[in-house]
């Protein structure tokens, strides 16, 4: 790990063979990781013009796999009431309120697939990265994704950190690209260097 005074840690602050040691470490942890990968060059910015619609969009992805997995863990976790607690890392311009407001509309819409009984609307909040462990987890998870499918300056993309946490990424029989590592738009849309091919050939379904 990077030598700090602190105890925060930030993915973006460490090289790669920190975030090899970081990554390798998280692996043993008993939690589960989940994220979603977005092509920003294939979404028509008309498609989502006013402020934060995107992000919202995109959270309602991992919110929706959050509330399944909640949903099957439940039955092997007693503890507490079952529901599911959502803090953002904090940001500049991101009305929280107003995402609460946009969680209760999706709640009105029966296409919407978010098992609603294990998400508490009410606590949605969000803290300072430095002040939360499970931020800074949770950056790892979306950094390690993100690493596998964004060239780096050299047009390299690095799927070592993904390949690590595989096994803590959310999955239903080995499928991982409807649950733990979601795709939008669906990465068949897509043209995808051989590179960002390799990471979605590591979470595809096993053929049977």
């Amino acid at each position: 790990m990077p030598e700090k005074k602190g105890r925060s840690i930030h993915y973006k602050d460490m090289n790669h063979a920190q975030r090899v040691m970081a990554v390798r470490h998280m692996a043993t942890l008993p939690i589960r990781g989940l994220a979603v990968a977005s092509n920003k060059l294939t979404i028509d910015p008309a498609t989502y013009p006013t402020k934060n619609q995107l992000y919202w969009y995109l959270t309602r992805y991992l919110i929706e796999r959050m509330s399944w997995l909640a949903g099957e863990m439940r039955r092997m976790v007693p503890e507490g009431d079952g529901r599911v607690k959502i803090t953002f890392s904090r940001r500049g311009g991101m009305q929280y309120d107003e995402f609460k407001d946009y969680l209760n509309r999706l709640k009105e819409d029966p296409r919407v697939r978010i098992k609603w009984p294990v998400i508490d609307i009410d606590a949605v909040e969000a803290e300072d990265h430095s002040r939360n462990a499970g931020l800074q987890l949770a950056d790892f998870v979306a950094s390690s994704v993100a690493a596998g499918f964004e060239h780096d300056v050299y047009g390299n993309c690095e799927r070592r950190y993904a390949e690590i946490l595989k096994p803590l990424l959310y999955n239903n029989r080995g499928n991982y690209l409807s649950y733990g590592v979601k795709v939008v738009p669906n990465e068949q849309g897509m043209d995808l260097s051989a590179e960002q091919r390799r990471m979605i050939e590591l979470f595809a379904h096993p053929r049977a």
